[in-house]
């Protein structure tokens, strides 16, 4: 039997496959020694992102909460997205492990920044038009 086992992110959780550089990401970001040694600050990729923070449907006030129709659940969405690199507080990070891989799932409020690659990709778009 295959297994067809995935991993799907709720809420405004992101996963990340944690980039084992400590001093240098490859994108050429440098971190200083001291976050080094207590390894409050982390980087890496991120793999999935979850639908983000749910937000009450229209018309959700009711007195009568069995009369109520089914809707959609409507979230506003994370500011990361898959590929990003993040720089996250470590501390708030919980690792976990599938299919023999090591993951982080980070909370969005505990990313302190992204580094996307479409931004430079954009800015040399516009330098050659």
């Amino acid at each position: 039997m295959k297994n067809n086992r995935k991993i799907i992110v709720v809420g405004d959780r992101v996963l990340v496959k944690p980039d084992e550089a400590r001093t240098r990401t490859s994108l050429g970001l440098y971190l200083p020694q001291g976050v080094e040694s207590k390894e409050s600050i982390q980087g890496g990729y991120i793999e999935k992102v979850g639908p983000g923070y749910p937000m009450p449907a229209p018309g959700d006030v009711s007195d009568d909460p069995w009369n109520q129709e089914q809707v959609e659940p409507r979230y506003l969405p994370l500011q990361v997205q898959e590929g990003d690199y993040a720089l996250f507080v470590r501390k708030a990070a919980l690792e976990i492990e599938f299919e023999n891989i090591k993951y982080l799932i980070v909370p969005q409020a505990a990313i302190l920044l992204i580094i996307r690659d479409d931004i430079l990709e954009n800015l040399q778009n516009d330098f050659e038009a």
